[in-house]
């Protein structure tokens, strides 16, 4: 296995990007697992370019490693091989929001929110050091099984320098997180990363980013021209997402201003500023940028969050006064009074007509319903038909929708990724691998298998099920030893670990080796050459 820096030791690749790969690996002189990002220069570059990024790199790595944040990963060191920077990160263990949200769907607002200020919480840190992330988006947001909201990949992927293309036209990043500024070439500050973090929280909400359309190029020029579709789902949360999407940068939520109603927002509060149009230059002004009591003023306690932002109520004219005596008044009062009687009244005789129309003219026992919840018939007196008839609701989402599906991640790492001996290799010297399943929620049963290339494996052929309990941990550990060998050869094959429920998923593939040393036992007699699978197979353990 490939170590570097003579201390940093490559196990297995955890995610790769156009700007690098993200290994797994083991520190040797700390004992500890860590993430190493391997930095590759796009194609097209010089050499004196390439040599150019990669200390830009360098730099920009030492400067996230002065960051100390809870939402912010660790930088350990930067190591360098082979003339390119190493980046050595904490290792987390758990979700992206962006596997989050593809199995489970949009978030609520408030959750969300409670996304988004830990998210900020961590930029305003980096702002701080003087680091500019410059790719806010669901991938490099990690949802750690602690329960931390941890913000990765800090002035690492965003390369180019004041143009978001590079030379040979390809696009750095994510063109649909870029801020209108660095659509154009300028020059990214801090309300750029604030930009991309509105553009975070529109598509946590509604599913998908505002200006996303077929090509890299169109959606640039939707970044820079086209309007933000008005958020539907977001509830209290869109005037923080419409704030922070003004194209202007001058006219964008002030950070701490935009951490506070985030925090409001979590905490199941609303914001009292009023709608927020995305325009290049607001009404609240002459640069349109509205005080900060008018952003961050306390939300009334007794009205809780609704669905949508809240509609003004129109308010009538005054009436001109009457100068009648007051008599006219009383009277106007009792006629008022008398015709809401008889509109009751007439009420209630439709209503009546409307129950024996059901009954057939009153003819033949009590009315026959349908139960709101079932669906079923049920009978009763007319009196209970009338005071049980279902009235319009809104129905919630969470009445008529199933249960989200538990994300699971999966990745396999090689324990012994060779054997070299005598064949049957014994278990304790055959290769061995450990997969780590990781769930986005307890309860969750996981059905996995192990299999390998050329689909010859001492794996039972079956499915498994790994059950994680209510309450319990989120990541288990699964081990298997392959047996699989050819004697008197060296078998070469890989091997992964596939899941099917409840979403399907795959690990990495992982390389092993069988070299089968011919022995020579008493009597002359060898070894027979071929493929051998023992029948006897090892049996993969789930460990906790």
């Amino acid at each position: 296995m490939t170590v570097i820096a003579g201390r940093y030791r490559l196990l297995d690749v955890l995610g790769q990007g156009g700007m690098g790969t993200v290994w797994r690996a083991r520190d040797e002189a700390l004992g500890r697992d860590v993430a190493v990002k391997e930095v590759r220069a796009p194609a097209g570059l010089s050499g004196t370019d390439e040599q150019r990024l990669y200390a830009r790199l360098e730099r920009e790595a030492w400067a996230a490693a002065r960051i100390t944040h809870r939402n912010v990963v660790t930088v350990y060191d930067v190591a360098t091989e082979d003339g390119r920077p190493w980046i050595v990160m904490e290792l987390v263990h758990g979700l992206t929001l962006s596997e989050a949200l593809d199995a489970e769907g949009p978030m609520p607002p408030q959750r969300a929110a409670l996304v988004g200020a830990e998210v900020l919480a961590a930029l305003r840190a980096a702002h701080e050091a003087g680091v500019l992330h410059r790719d806010v988006k669901p991938g490099n947001v990690l949802l750690a099984n602690d329960g931390r909201v941890v913000l990765t990949d800090f002035g690492i992927a965003a390369v180019e320098g004041t143009s978001p293309l590079t030379m040979t036209g390809e696009l750095i990043g994510s063109p649909e997180f870029l801020a209108p500024e660095r659509a154009l070439g300028r020059t990214p500050g801090p309300a750029s990363d604030l930009w991309s973090l509105g553009v975070l929280l529109y598509a946590a909400v509604e599913g998908g980013s505002p200006f996303r359309q077929d090509t890299p190029l169109a959606t640039l020029r939707a970044v820079v021209d086209e309007e933000l579709p008005p958020p539907r789902r977001a509830g209290a949360l869109a005037p923080v997402i419409e704030g922070l999407l003004r194209k202007d940068p001058g006219d964008r939520l002030q950070a701490e201003v935009a951490e506070r109603q985030l925090r409001l927002v979590g905490a199941g509060g609303s914001p009292r500023s009023g709608p927020v149009r995305s325009e290049p230059y607001g009404a609240n002004g002459a640069n349109g940028r509205a005080s900060e009591a008018e952003q961050d003023g306390p939300a009334p306690r007794s009205a809780p969050p609704s669905p949508t932002p809240p509609l003004p109520l129109p308010v009538p004219a005054p009436a001109p006064r009457d100068p009648a005596p007051e008599g006219r008044s009383g009277r106007a009062v009792a006629v008022l009074a008398t015709g809401v009687v008889l509109l009751l009244l007439a009420v209630g005789a439709l209503a009546y007509a409307l129950l024996r129309n059901q009954d057939g003219g009153g003819k033949g026992g009590a009315p026959v319903t349908s139960s709101p919840a079932t669906g079923t018939p049920t009978t009763g007196s007319p009196t209970t038909a009338t005071t049980t008839a279902p009235t319009p609701t809104r129905t919630t989402p969470s009445a008529t929708t199933a249960p989200p599906v538990p994300t699971v991640l999966v990745y396999v790492r090689a324990v012994r990724g060779s054997y070299s001996g005598a064949c049957p290799p014994a278990e304790d010297r055959a290769p061995a691998f450990a997969a780590t399943l990781t769930v986005g929620r307890t309860p969750a049963s996981v059905e996995y298998r192990w299999v390998t290339e050329s689909g010859e494996s001492s794996a039972e052929k079956g499915w498994r099920t790994l059950e994680f309990p209510a309450g319990g941990p989120q990541e288990k550990n699964v081990e298997h030893t392959e047996l699989t060998y050819r004697a008197d050869d060296t078998w070469h094959d890989r091997i992964r670990m596939e899941v099917r429920a409840p979403v399907e998923k795959s690990s990495n593939w992982v390389e092993f080796s069988v070299t089968c040393e011919q022995v020579t036992p008493t009597g002359g007699a060898t070894h027979p050459s071929g493929s051998t699978t023992p029948t006897a197979a090892a049996t993969p353990t789930p460990q906790p």
